[in-house]
């Protein structure tokens, strides 16, 4: 008697919460399938597409080697579908690139290299925790036997022009060594002595018959991915319009050959802030300068609109 009064209100409760859920299900059902059919052949994620006759500084890329076209796909999947990333990388090209390509043109370094600070710091002036620094990813020893200063007060792998014309310096002896601007590229990654070693090894003089640590396999095609991109951007799904892009910046310059006591004291008497002194010229690395040697110093003076501040100076 006592199981005929709780079993048969269980079962009902038991038997509602089925019907519930398949009544449930079915209507979710139903309403994905409704999704599903509302899908439009556009609404697709595609694999990109690539040209037929592709060149890095002027050098072909053996697309039809297996390897070496699915090496590029990769990374043009990537970087295409890493969606804010590669908007902010395209922003950036047009404040930068104007600076950039003259000093690699000057230096008769091929445009392509401009693609490699895209890839090395995505155009910011970041700091790797191997100690890199700069656009261009920097060491300190190797800044240094590149002519520039690294110091307590100064550091210029944050000057974007000092650092490119280092960075030159270093492709253009890399390409008297190996005469094939890939496997410069490639030694900019994993240094001359690596790639040097590795070519030794297995015999080979091309970038594309080297086997090589993964980073630097992928690096030649994460350049070329960005630059095919940079290039055309609506083909790979990006519409920025015109104002979107982020405008070179505009000012002037003031020598410095002296000490400075206080950063902020001289920005207050150029109409800025100490914030914006640094903004434009990040290779201060200290609130000073001691300069000793008496050494003369350009730093930038931003003008409208780059000059406005929240308060009056």
């Amino acid at each position: 008697m006592v199981k005929k009064k709780w079993f048969v209100p269980v079962v009902i409760f038991t038997s509602g919460l089925v019907i519930g859920f398949l009544i449930s299900n079915l209507t979710a059902n139903s309403q994905q399938q409704t999704q599903i059919t509302s899908i439009t052949v556009e609404d697709y994620i595609e694999v990109p597409g690539y040209p037929d006759d592709l060149t890095f500084a002027g050098e072909k890329v053996p697309l039809d080697i297996f390897y070496t076209r699915e090496s590029l796909e990769r990374e043009l999947i990537v970087n295409t579908y890493w969606h804010s990333s590669t908007i902010l990388l395209l922003k950036r090209t047009t404040r930068w690139f104007p600076v950039i390509e003259p000093i690699l043109k000057k230096n008769g370094v091929p445009e392509d290299f401009k693609y490699l600070c895209l890839i090395e710091s995505n155009l910011l002036q970041a700091k790797s925790p191997a100690g890199a620094v700069g656009f261009w990813q920097i060491l300190e020893g190797t800044a240094k036997e590149l002519g520039l200063e690294v110091s307590e007060d100064v550091d210029q792998r944050y000057d974007v022009e000092q650092s490119t014309e280092a960075a030159c310096r270093y492709f253009l002896k890399s390409y008297q060594k190996y005469g094939s601007w890939s496997l410069v590229a490639a030694s900019y990654n994993a240094g001359q002595k690596k790639i040097s070693d590795l070519m030794a090894a297995q015999h080979v003089t091309s970038y594309h018959d080297l086997l090589m640590p993964e980073e630097t396999e992928r690096y030649l095609f994460r350049i070329l991915a960005i630059k095919l991109i940079v290039e055309d951007p609506k083909e790979y799904g990006f519409k920025l319009n015109e104002d979107d892009y982020y405008a070179p910046f505009a000012g002037s310059e003031i020598s410095v050959s002296g000490s400075v006591a206080n950063w902020t004291d001289f920005a207050r008497q150029q109409g800025l802030t100490y914030k914006l002194l640094k903004y434009f010229n990040p290779w201060l690395r200290t609130e000073k300068l001691k300069n000793p040697s008496g050494k003369t110093y350009k730093i930038k003076i931003p003008s409208a609109p780059y000059n406005k501040t929240y308060n009056q100076i």
